[in-house]
């Protein structure tokens, strides 16, 4: 398993794949991924543990759903946003294998698109 270290946590890999890309990410309490989109990647999230906030823009308009363990989300390409996590987070994420399809809109960390 491929460990890889964020400021908001981790994320391992278990699955990688030319079709798919299994991951793991750990948020940890108060802490957040940037509001970004994604050109070609699609992925799903099932929550495990914690909860979750996600922040979406749907027919330009942000909203914010809380998401508790067993609660999915689906993200498509272009669709921007954003999870925080209001507990200690882990969560199973299935994408397509597009992982460096970033592009960063706000972030606490300094960072850009990767």
């Amino acid at each position: 398993m491929n460990k890889i270290q964020k400021p908001w946590g981790h994320e391992e890999i278990w699955a990688q794949t030319s079709n798919y890309v299994g991951k793991i990410l750990v948020i940890n309490k108060g802490h957040q991924l940037s509001y970004q989109y994604h050109q070609k990647k699609e992925e799903t999230i099932l929550v495990l543990e914690g909860l979750l906030e996600v922040e979406f823009e749907k027919s330009g308009k942000r909203e914010k759903k809380i998401l508790k363990p067993g609660n999915t989300f689906h993200n498509p390409p272009l669709q921007k946003h954003r999870f925080t996590a209001l507990e200690n987070c882990r969560l199973v994420e299935v994408s397509t294998p597009h992982l460096d399809d970033v592009i960063r809109l706000e972030d606490n960390y300094g960072r850009t698109a990767e």
